[in-house]
């Protein structure tokens, strides 16, 4: 096997923090169950050595009943992940897309696992398009990129 070819490994998947509230219970379990919920999802990822990476996926859920919230989900879904010798904007979008898009079901599993728990109906997480979430972060990058470079010509 030559010294320089790609590869990509899975080296590990945990569970890195999850936090569960349910502020109003039991009262809120007395009413009609009728929520309106918010889910927020952003990824994060840190070089660990020249090889291994670890990305966190962070999801939260809050879900509201008559403006009283009924519970609140914040998870942090990390992987160690190993990518050798590929070049930046690969090794950036396997970042980006990829390795989120790996740790999702974990965890869309995890989230459910603990709605489920708090004594409220199942919620499972829509799949989520990792790829055009890390096309608008690109956008957005070499947009403010370019703000930047233009303010500072006048």
């Amino acid at each position: 096997m030559a010294d320089n070819e790609q590869k990509f490994e899975i080296q590990k998947i945990f569970l890195k923090d999850a936090s569960f509230e349910s502020p109003n219970s039991p009262d809120i379990f007395r009413e009609k169950w009728q929520p309106k919920t918010d889910i927020h999802l952003t990824a994060q990822n840190a070089k660990l050595t020249d090889e291994l990476y670890e990305v966190t996926l962070n999801v939260e859920v809050t879900s509201t009943q008559n403006e009283k919230t009924a519970f609140m989900v914040e998870l942090k879904q990390s992987g160690v992940f190993l990518i050798k010798d590929f070049p930046e904007d690969q090794r950036n979008h396997l970042l980006g897309s990829y390795c989120p898009h790996t740790l999702f079901p974990f965890a869309r599993e995890a989230v459910a696992d603990l709605i489920g728990k708090g004594g409220f109906p199942p919620l499972l997480l829509s799949p989520v398009n990792f790829d055009a979430l890390y096309s608008q972060q690109l956008a957005k990058l070499k947009e403010q990129q370019q703000t930047t470079s233009e303010e500072t010509k006048h």
